[in-house]
């Protein structure tokens, strides 16, 4: 058994510093960096670029709304058309610092209300996987797994990624629970469970306690959650021991 084990980098912005990149990286087989909407700018988008370069985690764009102060994390209403030149934007941009540092581009997956809203909204997705394809038809286009993203990536001639999450906590119908509601993320223990879960059985536990089968490629770990560090640790530790090997997909 193999899975990708994937973070979400990269998203300090100016003297703002948001996770702890230099130690999660190393602990994780993939990188989602964010782009400079909802967090990052030019400088640390290099940086950490130059991280996985150094420990050979492939290299992802992690596009999301113009949203600095909110993260990303609120949905916008911004058109199709709009989305679409607005992740080809920001997949350049992250490309650009990819090819400086002598490697490429491996993935894009979309960040906070964004990826949300194309897990449910087919127009959103659609705009997302056009933009991918125009940046390159070899990108690997992540999203949540059985979401629209992932239908439309498929309908673009794109391959595609079914994302699950470590430290989220699940609802009955496959979403992800709202960050506005409590117990939205799991502790590293449950976190453990979950990711051994789902690599090794397909499932997950839902918040209300049902059985939810869950097919995925990867598994995501935030990293600006505080705990992340000792989550992705000891969640990469637990597959281990599993029997299941850890590798980007593709590779």
């Amino acid at each position: 058994m193999k899975i990708d084990l994937n973070a979400d980098v990269g998203e300090s912005f100016g003297p703002w510093s948001m996770g702890d990149d230099a130690r999660l990286i190393p602990l994780v087989s993939s990188v989602n960096v964010a782009c400079g909407f909802h967090a990052g700018d030019a400088l640390t988008i290099e940086r950490t670029i130059a991280r996985a370069v150094a420990v050979g985690a492939a290299i992802g764009a992690h596009p999301g709304y113009p949203d600095l102060v909110g993260f990303g994390r609120r949905a916008m209403d911004l058109s199709p058309s709009e989305v679409e030149a607005a992740v080809v934007y920001q997949v350049g941009a992250v490309a650009a610092f990819a090819r400086a540092a002598g490697t490429g581009l491996r993935h894009v997956k979309p960040h906070g209300a964004l990826y949300n809203r194309a897990a449910r909204d087919p127009a959103t997705a659609e705009a997302i996987a056009r933009a991918v394809r125009r940046s390159s038809s070899e990108l690997l286009l992540v999203g949540l797994a059985g979401s629209e993203l992932l239908a439309a990536g498929e309908a673009a001639g794109l391959t595609v990624v079914a994302e699950a999450f470590a430290d989220r906590v699940y609802e009955p119908d496959g979403s992800l629970r709202s960050r506005r509601l409590p117990d939205a993320m799991n502790s590293a223990s449950a976190a453990v469970a979950q990711a051994v879960g789902i690599a090794r059985d397909g499932a997950a536990t839902a918040f209300d306690g049902s059985r939810l089968a869950v097919r995925a490629d990867s598994l995501c770990i935030h990293g600006d959650s505080p705990a992340a560090v000792e989550i992705a640790l000891a969640v990469r530790v637990a597959l281990e021991a599993a029997g299941i090997e850890i590798a980007a997909v593709g590779r």
